[in-house]
């Protein structure tokens, strides 16, 4: 893996953080995730060197093309994040907040959804700790990522964002237009509804300035997490990049947390 983590410092870098995201998640695969998957299937393994092969083949086009050498900025540690309007999971008063960015093609947002996700949920989310904020990041190389986003929003009209979400991420060979009205069928959606809205350019704005807005603070890669105290509409917090291990998330989660009853006990 040393080679493919070795052109990305050498090449563009605008997937720059994609690709290290790659190189870094790939290189934790196997590690166990307590309460989930004792390692990657063969199925994620492949699609994580499906990934990996095309993004150096971006990268090489684009140094073919005239592309100059350059070394990206540093990875972001901390971002503050306008959540006005978006989509929540879990208690509205809840004094951390998580801002996840994904692409439904994204194999390493599959591992996440599938092994750490789930964690999270019970452990942070159901308990009233932490509210989830769903955002929108899909990567140029994925054809069908922006379009999946699209079907979540639009399932979200019918109050099943969510649950969209979790058949989306599970399937990420099958997000085309003609199998995402299947996966809305699974969720007993109103099928004129769902087809008049996916038919329609209804959210792609909303998801075009989620990538927009994440690239302004550096995010270019998936997943990614900004975790902080809650404070309203805006949340600034440390970043977390990749489909990290639980203590990860259990790490700025708690940090968060001790900000958090650490100012409720200021005069």
């Amino acid at each position: 893996m040393k080679k493919h983590k070795h052109t990305v410092f050498t090449l563009y870098p605008g997937l720059l953080l994609a690709t290290v995201l790659c190189c870094s998640s790939f290189s934790m695969a196997a590690e166990p995730v307590a309460g989930g998957d004792a390692a990657i299937t063969q199925d994620t393994a492949n699609a994580i060197l499906k990934e990996l092969k095309e993004i150096r083949q971006v990268l090489e086009k684009i140094e073919k093309q005239g592309g100059r050498a350059a070394k990206g900025p540093s990875k972001p540690t901390t971002a503050t994040f306008s959540i006005k309007g978006k989509h929540t999971l879990g208690a509205a008063d809840a004094p951390v907040t998580v801002v996840e960015f994904a692409d439904y093609q994204c194999p390493f947002c599959l591992r996440f959804a599938k092994t750490t996700f789930p964690l999270l949920k019970q452990k942070y989310i159901d308990t009233g700790k932490v509210r989830w904020v769903a955002l929108n990041l899909p990567l140029p190389f994925h054809k069908d990522a922006r379009k999946a986003a699209q079907a979540a929003h639009c399932a979200g009209e019918q109050d099943k964002l969510w649950e969209m979400r979790d058949v989306l991420f599970r399937n990420p060979k099958q997000l085309n237009t003609k199998q995402l009205p299947v996966h809305a069928e699974t969720l007993a959606l109103n099928m004129d509804a769902f087809n008049e809205c996916l038919q329609s350019d209804r959210h792609l704005a909303e998801i075009d300035q989620d990538a927009k807005d994440a690239n302004a603070v550096r995010l270019t890669g998936t997943p990614s997490f900004i975790i902080g105290k809650s404070t309203g509409e805006e949340i600034t917090g440390q970043v977390v990049i990749g489909a990290q291990p639980m203590n990860a998330f259990d790490k700025a989660i708690s940090k968060a947390l001790a900000q958090q009853t650490a100012e409720k006990k200021t005069p």
